[in-house]
């Protein structure tokens, strides 16, 4: 947890839950395909390694990805990658929705990432990071394409945001 003196980097504070259900499933699954097998009687050490792979590539598929930001910056990091992008230097943001909704972020120094919109509903400290970095890149005139995305968006965790207040404290 962040404190307010500090200066490291916020994070999902969502991800810890995400990654140990995800480990679980993986583990879940490398236990139930052991039992049926052994039940069957053709467990052997090669099959066995067979399910422990396929149950190591189920924990790396439903790992979720970490997001942490800081000033200036924005990361996401997944089993194979970091990317990370300047937020006080962004060049366009676009924002793809259907099934899996996500942000695409690019900055001028030609870096990328995608992240899911909902993480920065979900963690004040990053959309803050990000929003901070955006009004720097605005100021800059470096944010050409997107800047109406962001607002938006912001719009829309504001909302979000008043609601789950209002329905802590009773009033809604």
């Amino acid at each position: 947890m962040r404190r307010s003196g500090s200066t490291g980097p916020a994070g999902d504070r969502h991800w810890r839950g995400s990654a140990r259900l995800a480990v679980s499933c993986a583990l879940v699954f490398c236990a139930m395909s052991f039992l049926v097998d052994w039940d069957a009687g053709s467990l052997t050490p090669l099959r066995a390694l067979l399910w422990v792979t396929l149950s190591a590539a189920v924990g790396a598929v439903l790992l979720p990805q970490r997001v942490s930001a800081g000033p200036g910056w924005l990361a996401v990091r997944t089993p194979w990658r970091r990317r990370v992008v300047r937020t006080d230097a962004l060049a366009a943001v676009r924002q793809y929705d259907g099934v899996s909704s996500h942000l695409v972020l690019r900055d001028v120094y030609g870096h990328r990432l995608e992240l899911d919109p909902r993480i920065l509903a979900a963690n004040p400290l990053l959309w803050h990071e990000l929003d901070t970095g955006v009004r720097r890149s605005l100021e800059r005139g470096t944010l050409r394409h997107g800047a109406d995305v962001l607002d938006r968006l912001g719009h829309q965790i504001d909302e979000e945001t008043a609601e789950a207040v209002l329905r802590a404290s009773g009033l809604s």
